[in-house]
């Protein structure tokens, strides 16, 4: 819809700011992504050895029909990969293998197959990863399915700052976590979540990171986008996630 009395320079404002901010997003995602591959290349083949993606038997939370998927994924990323360590590994044992183990595997996956990895590993894989996180399996997949939709509007050059999220992650219950709910609710709706959440998940996974402050100087670049439309409504610096990071100067 274009509101009445808006000029280029508003338009090419926000756009700039957005793609800007989508790199931004994308680059929390990657660090996100590295580290569930890496820690689920490690349980699973804890679990049921390297080659263990390859018996339904250890990913028993898929279905026949998304298993056989999975797989018939898995193989034809091996084929079109031209990784060196891909050609390497099926040169030196292709004659037994013609699949990697789950640490070459998991680095020609995708977003989408590292979520159905970690949707088809047994419950205590599942539950030990999340809990290293403090949070739930469930609220973890919840989590898992937004960043994944988020990804995929990244890559694919689409608006996000003021979107709303149609995959909606879950909130950890009040009980279990209630910095999401006190003294400010974080809306799952908003892009605000989204960022609350890769905030919350690179404390974990990249601690050193200065991602946060790079969000805060774009706003501060930019303090003509109206962030209210990305969920950061009033009171927001006061939510206990982020109320350690807020800048003062920061008026977001």
């Amino acid at each position: 819809m274009f509101v009445e009395g808006t000029c280029f320079s508003t338009v090419w404002e926000r756009y700039a700011f957005d793609r800007q901010f989508r790199l931004l997003v994308f680059d929390a995602i990657e660090r996100v992504e590295v580290s569930l591959r890496t820690k689920l290349a490690y349980e699973l083949s804890r679990e049921g050895g390297p080659f263990g993606y390859l018996s339904p038997d250890n990913l028993p939370r898929l279905k026949p029909v998304q298993y056989d998927r999975f797989i018939h994924t898995c193989r034809d990323k091996i084929e079109r990969s031209r990784e060196p360590f891909v050609e390497h590994f099926l040169n030196q044992y292709g004659d037994c293998h013609d699949l990697p183990p789950y640490w070459m595997i998991v680095n020609t996956m995708d977003f989408g197959q590292v979520l159905t990895l970690y949707r088809g590993a047994p419950a205590e894989v599942r539950g030990g990863i999340a809990d290293e996180l403090g949070l739930s399996a469930r609220v973890l997949e919840s989590w898992l399915v937004s960043l994944n939709t988020v990804r995929n509007i990244c890559a694919h050059h689409g608006r996000l700052w003021n979107r709303v999220i149609g995959t909606k992650p879950a909130i950890p219950n009040a009980k279990r976590d209630g910095r999401w709910h006190e003294p400010y609710t974080v809306d799952p709706n908003r892009v605000f979540c989204i960022v609350t959440i890769l905030s919350f998940l690179l404390e974990k996974v990249a601690p050193q990171t200065k991602w946060r402050d790079r969000m805060f100087d774009l706003f501060n670049r930019y303090p003509a986008v109206p962030k209210e439309d990305m969920g950061f409504t009033s009171g927001w610096q006061r939510c206990p996630l982020w109320s350690a990071w807020v800048k003062p100067a920061t008026d977001a």
